[in-house]
């Protein structure tokens, strides 16, 4: 009688991108709330001793997840109009932080960092200044082209550009839409721009304006 073969463990970087596919996976089936190291056990097919191995806490596991997905999803386009890239972006970006893989795992990172505070600075320093630096450096150039003033400091208008954002799809319940990135957006033109090009204006409801009677 022939006893039949066994598949050999998958070791090393595989088995640690398959546990991480797997993290990506069951966040897009059952959110954030549903995250945790047996849940991804079992949905791996394997014992929790060999996440364990890999990763001390579900934070740990959950910041590498994110950072399969992260950087390339959301980097800048450079076509030479400001306003278009930043526009491009943040559309982009929104969507992805509100649907998965993303948007559920991002999520329960921002969760277990309110009580971790070396949690919190890993992900400053592994996200959130990935994404600002980003929209700084975007801004930057457009403001060597000519596109923004010259005179402007912009590290604060990128906080800003980026923080309202993240601010909506955190704690607001206010959607992540195209008004609101117009709005966003408008007022950063008007404050820093230099062109006189006509920009989509953002409708009242993105300015938190009640339309007045007899308005369209």
């Amino acid at each position: 009688m022939t006893d039949t073969p066994v598949t050999p463990r998958r070791r090393g970087a595989a088995r640690t991108e398959e546990l991480l596919r797997a993290t990506l996976e069951l966040a897009a089936e059952v959110g954030y709330a549903g995250l945790s190291i047996e849940a991804v056990a079992r949905k791996a097919g394997v014992g929790k001793h060999t996440i364990y191995r890999r990763w001390p806490s579900m934070a740990a596991l959950l910041l590498d997840a994110l950072s399969l997905v992260w950087v390339s999803d959301l980097s800048y386009r450079d076509t030479g109009d400001v306003y278009a890239d930043l526009r491009e972006q943040f559309l982009r970006s929104c969507l992805a932080l509100t649907s998965p893989p993303i948007g559920p795992v991002y999520r329960a990172v921002i969760a277990e960092a309110q009580a971790d505070p070396t949690l919190r600075a890993t992900l400053h320093e592994r996200f959130l200044v990935t994404v600002e630096q980003g929209t700084l450096d975007r801004i930057t150039r457009a403001q060597h082209a000519g596109e923004l003033v010259a005179e402007a400091n912009l590290e604060f208008a990128a906080e800003v550009l980026c923080g309202t954002l993240y601010y909506r799809h955190l704690l607001s319940t206010r959607p992540i839409d195209e008004n609101a990135v117009d709005g966003l957006l408008s007022m950063f033109m008007a404050a820093y721009g230099t062109s006189s090009r006509t920009r989509p204006q953002p409708s009242p409801a993105a300015l938190g304006e009640t339309p007045q009677a007899g308005q369209a």
